[in-house]
This record gives structure tokens, sequence and C-alpha cells, in this order.
């Protein structure tokens, strides 16, 4: 089976802040570079989002919650907060690491 999937407004406003992050705190080269890493990354959950693990605040909601982790090199820095729909996976949020759960 392959899904949709789509970005909640908000999800792709934290997308965008994140990378304007990288661009100012890191470099413009290295923000373009973790920015389509992380929507090719989030494009792979297409196929089987199953085979990413209930998010922290997963028993919260009434509805099942998934994360994806993303960094540049080998230790994540962000996560996608997402559930999976009948036919979409919808992204809720994008979320750095450090950050409380939602």
């Amino acid at each position: 089976m392959s899904y949709r999937v789509a970005l909640t407004d908000q999800a792709r406003e934290e997308l965008d802040q994140a990378c304007t992050w990288w661009g100012e705190n890191r470099s413009p080269a290295q923000a373009v570079r973790w920015y389509n890493g992380f929507i090719e990354v989030l494009q792979s959950l297409a196929k089987s989002p199953e085979r990413c693990p209930l998010a922290a605040e997963n028993d919260a909601f009434p509805y099942e919650l998934r994360q994806l982790a993303y960094g540049l090199g080998r230790k994540p820095t962000h996560r996608a907060v997402f559930t999976i729909r009948p036919d979409m996976v919808l992204v809720l949020r994008i979320r750095h690491l450090a950050q409380r759960p939602i």
C-alpha cells in the first residue's frame, strides 16, 4: 500500500522555521541540504509508515501518533510527529528533539 504524505500548515511552518535557523546558525548550503533531506525522508513515509515508533505523546491523544527522527550526520536533531489515516500520512508537527513533548 502507498500513502499520500501531507503536512499540516503548522508542520510546514515549523519545518520552514527550522530551515531558517540552520541557514542563520550553520550555513545556507547546509540549510538547503537539511531541508531537502528532511522532505525526502518525509516522503519515505508513503511506504510502511508503521516502521516508525510511537511518539512519546501517543497516550495523550485519541489517535495513534508516531514519530520519525531526522538529522544531518549520525545524530538526529528533529522529529516529525505524524498520524496514519486510511489513505494518507498526516505530518502534524516538526519538533527539535530538545523541545518538550507536545
